[in-house]
């Protein structure tokens, strides 16, 4: 903690010099706070908050994560300067590190809602409770209820994410088809079930008697075979510990395990026992059930298996809908094989095995933490990390690694949390299942459960929610003034537009929301009634 104050306090020196006295009076009144909350587990979101200037969530959630990567501070600094706002954090830059001309405006700060964080009712410069009801009805129900782009089906809650109280609610206990918004659900189920700092290991394992080499998969869909990891590593939101920090298990670089690096790995430790040339298989019975997902063969994910490089994907995307390789192991297998050839290992035709107990293990790499993965999954609105995930949290509690276990293991995971799952059914991780239902009640439960400051271990559910017009499913959108102010999950299915997320008020309230459409017709204006009922909240 000592080491982390003395980071953190000269660049709170050079912010309150770039701000001025009203950034002093706010740092003496918030200094108080950021006492209290210096405290094991806790201060190291204290001094990201310190240093960035953002925080989301209770206490102490600093906006890490992947917008740094995507620009969006420095798209926020620039719409600042456009908008006339003045003074301003640099975010610890400063105008010679961020190559500002001399005579520049000075970075202007981020929106007020990035500033602020989840406090106490009364803590002077945290955000507030919201007080009643006021008129958030005459406000909303005008989009909510009464526009017909929402189609026959509608249904929508907001609450006070610093006490759980609902302040507005249309229907708000009926469970709809959620589309992509069941990823917060997913989400909250994985982190509690394995913890935040869990990784997702692919390995390679050498039986002894038949000299079989298998490739076990891991259940990692972002296990990449790309040379450069097709610039990924510049948009995981977690930095990755370096591969001595954690035993040379990692691939190389700040981004997702290499397939590459466990070729070279396992040539290696080939060599050492003289062996040249092997039969090759892989594992991937860590996952049960089918593999198609309910939808078909559809280019919104692959096939659902415990080993694939790039999800299986046949062009240079990393994320978004693409063409997938029909199937996924065997592509990774045989992708393998051929990197096992450049480190002088010959390699059998691949086939599908199973190692068993007596393999010894020649090498690993390693997911990013699992809380990156949350946040990535979440910000892409990725729909292969999304049923991993669902997938890992069954087999963390005991559940069958298929489909119906998933949901399963999910729905039990939210229950033990509390959560009301009346009306709840899971039937997929990633909301492409029409047949998923979820009431508002729950998807804005789910978001003050990850603000709840007793849960740190929560807080990628926040910090994964695409930022408006900056960052993942929500850059195209929201060109007005509510930018930067609304962090939500989308979801889109034909007939179905959905909306679930954070909003800070301009006088500091934080809200949680949640807006479900089904029966829609035209997806583009429904989903511009949903952005318009969240600017309305933002920017009342």
């Amino acid at each position: 903690m000592a080491r982390a104050a003395d980071a953190v306090r000269p660049r709170l020196a050079r912010f309150a010099r770039a701000t001025g006295p009203r950034v002093t009076r706010f740092a003496r009144a918030t200094a108080p706070r950021l006492t209290r909350i210096t405290r094991p587990k806790t201060w190291q979101y204290t001094a990201g908050a310190a240093t960035a200037g953002l925080a989301l969530a209770a206490g102490v959630v600093t906006a890490a994560g992947p917008w740094d990567s995507t620009g969006q501070r420095t798209a926020e600094r620039d719409r600042a300067v456009a908008l006339d706002h003045t003074g301003g954090a640099d975010h610890g830059h400063g105008a010679e590190a961020s190559g500002t001309a001399p005579g520049s405006p000075r970075p202007a700060p981020s929106a007020g809602a990035v500033l602020t964080g989840l406090g106490g009712t009364t803590t002077p410069g945290g955000v507030k409770a919201a007080p009643g009801t006021g008129n958030l009805a005459d406000l909303l129900d005008p989009l909510l209820k009464d526009d017909p782009a929402l189609g026959g089906h509608r249904a929508a809650a907001v609450v006070d994410l610093t006490t759980g109280k609902r302040l507005y609610g249309l229907d708000s206990d009926a469970a709809l088809t959620p589309a992509s918004t069941t990823k917060i659900a997913t989400a909250v189920a994985a982190l509690t079930a394995m913890g935040p700092d869990h990784r997702l290991t692919t390995r390679t394992a050498l039986e002894p008697d038949t000299g079989e080499l298998v490739l076990v998969g891991g259940g990692d869909p972002t296990l990449t075979a790309r040379e450069d990891d097709g610039g990924t590593s510049r948009t995981w939101g977690s930095p990755r510990a370096s591969d001595a920090e954690r035993g040379g298990e990692a691939g190389s670089g700040g981004g997702p395990a290499s397939l590459r690096t466990l070729a070279e790995k396992t040539a290696a430790a080939l060599k050492k026992r003289d062996v040249r040339k092997v039969t090759l298989s892989y594992d991937t019975t860590l996952y049960a059930g089918p593999e198609l997902h309910p939808i078909g063969v559809n280019e919104n994910l692959a096939r659902v298996t415990a080993l694939m490089a790039d999800e299986g994907r046949t062009d240079d995307s990393t994320s978004g809908p693409a063409p997938r390789v029909p199937d996924p192991a065997a592509a990774a297998a045989r992708t393998f094989a051929d990197l096992l050839k450049q480190h002088g290992i010959t390699a059998s035709p691949p086939g599908p095995s199973k190692a068993t107990g007596r393999a010894t293990t020649l090498a690993t790499v390693s997911s990013p933490p699992l809380s990156a993965l949350v946040e990535r999954m979440l910000t892409n609105s990725d729909n292969d990390l999304a049923e991993a995930l669902a997938r890992h949290t069954a087999v963390a509690t005991g559940k069958r690694a298929d489909f119906a276990g998933a949901g399963a293991a999910v729905t039990a995971r939210l229950k033990q949390l509390g959560l009301p799952v009346d009306g709840a059914r899971f039937h997929d991780g990633s909301g492409l299942d029409r047949t998923d239902l979820i009431a508002p009640d729950l998807l804005t439960a789910l978001l003050t459960e990850a603000a709840d400051p007793a849960r740190p271990q929560l807080r990628a559910v926040l910090t994964g929610l695409p930022v408006a017009h900056f960052t993942g499913t929500l850059a195209g959108r929201y060109t007005d003034g509510a930018a930067g102010l609304v962090r939500a999950k989308t979801g889109t299915l034909t007939g179905v537009n959905t909306l679930a997320g954070t909003i800070t008020t301009p006088d500091g309230h934080l809200l949680g929301f949640a807006f479900l459409a089904n029966g829609t017709t035209d997806p583009y204006t429904a989903q511009a009634t949903l952005d318009r009922a969240a600017t309305a909240l933002a920017l009342p």
